[in-house]
């Protein structure tokens, strides 16, 4: 089904996100939560296995993925293996309550609602219970991962209910499992044993910052290169949006970490290739930016998660070559997105005025495409 496919290539889009310096305690606590998690997709997996042709390689990605979380589990890459694990549960979920479409195929739309209802009920609660919980200690990487997560999930849902309306009621069942997935991962996220290393991310609203990114991104969007990158605006502006959504909300640590993000991806539109020399270079300078991270006496946990993205961009643990792609987005973390970090620190910068008539249009667009 060409909605579903549209859904697993944005999935593969998702980032890598690795760990931090934790208490020894909660090092030994959180490995075991995640594996535990790990261990219940599996056993999910078998289950319930996906035999709808049109998730035919589905099965291989969870898989893939889960064990990839294992293994950065084992490397002491906690972050790293939270993102994969969120990675595997949104698409787990998304895919299996797609397959189990039989009810809602006999009984139409009427079924469909039903479903929709129920699902509806549970995620607006955990979604209450997200905005009032109290993140005291947790590093700030794991509340953003959280935020995140749980800011994505009641659009999913109100969109599944579009797609069932407008192209028929098994369409619809991908996307509230996508959002049950994302939601139950927040929750995840939220119960993990880790605790920050000190004082705390200053958190505010981030709507200067969009804005600036999005004034940006538009200007960026001429020919050619708003054709030959098209996919890359999608992406840029589809993260402008959900850190909008999120600072809306007061998700600010989710925010930060989603404009971050625009911060990446508006990079790599004109960020060059590098060379051999500036591979290794590049290399030296993450391995010395990891180094002050873990030195800082506050909460750098955002800025150590980007940061171990790029070494996993630029070091494979197969021993396979990295990409063009991926040597770029590791030099733009480097150079671009942690910039941004610290500068999000200092004042907030001034929310832009306008002046004279203007003229607002309305773009509508699936959420995060």
């Amino acid at each position: 089904m060409k909605v579903h496919g549209k859904c697993l290539t944005l999935f593969l889009l998702l980032n890598v996100l690795t760990g931090i310096s934790v208490p020894a305690t909660a090092q030994t606590t959180a490995p075991a939560q995640i594996k535990a998690e790990i261990s219940r997709l599996q056993q999910s997996l078998k289950d319930a296995p996906i035999a709808d042709k049109n998730f035919a390689e589905v099965p291989s990605m969870v898989e893939g993925t889960l064990k990839a979380t294992n293994d950065a589990v084992n490397a002491g890459q906690l972050y790293l293996a939270l993102e994969k694990l969120g990675q595997a549960e949104s698409l787990l979920h998304g895919v299996q309550r797609a397959a189990d479409k039989t009810e809602v195929e006999k009984g139409g739309l009427p079924a469909f609602q039903s479903q929709w209802n129920k699902a509806s009920l549970r995620l607006t609660a955990l979604d209450k219970d997200a905005h009032a919980k109290p993140w005291d200690h947790a590093p700030l990487a794991v509340r953003a991962l959280s935020e995140a997560a749980q800011g994505k999930a009641i659009p999913l849902l109100e969109g599944a209910q579009g797609f069932a309306v407008a192209t028929g009621p098994k369409d619809g069942l991908f996307y509230i499992g996508q959002a049950e997935g994302e939601s139950d991962f927040a929750t995840f996220c939220a119960s993990l044993a880790l605790v920050d290393k000190g004082p705390g991310f200053p958190l505010r609203s981030w709507l200067p910052e969009l804005q600036t990114m999005q004034a940006k991104a538009n200007a960026a969007f001429q020919p050619p290169q708003s054709i030959d990158l098209h996919s890359r605006f999608i992406a840029l502006n589809s993260t402008i949006k959900l850190a909008q959504e999120l600072d809306a909300s007061r998700f600010y640590a989710g925010a930060l970490f989603a404009y971050l993000e625009a911060v990446r991806h508006y990079g790599m539109l004109k960020t060059p290739p590098l060379d051999a020399a500036k591979q290794a270079e590049l290399k030296q300078d993450l391995a010395a930016e990891r180094t002050r991270l873990a030195a800082s006496s506050g909460d750098d946990s955002l800025a150590q998660l980007f940061v171990e993205r790029a070494q996993s961009y630029a070091a494979h643990p197969d021993g396979s070559a990295p990409s063009a792609d991926e040597w770029r987005g590791a030099t733009v973390i480097l150079d671009q997105v942690l910039p941004a970090y610290y500068a999000a620190k200092k004042t907030a910068a001034q929310i832009a005025q306008t002046s004279g008539k203007t003229v607002e249009i309305t773009l509508v667009r699936w959420p995060y495409t």
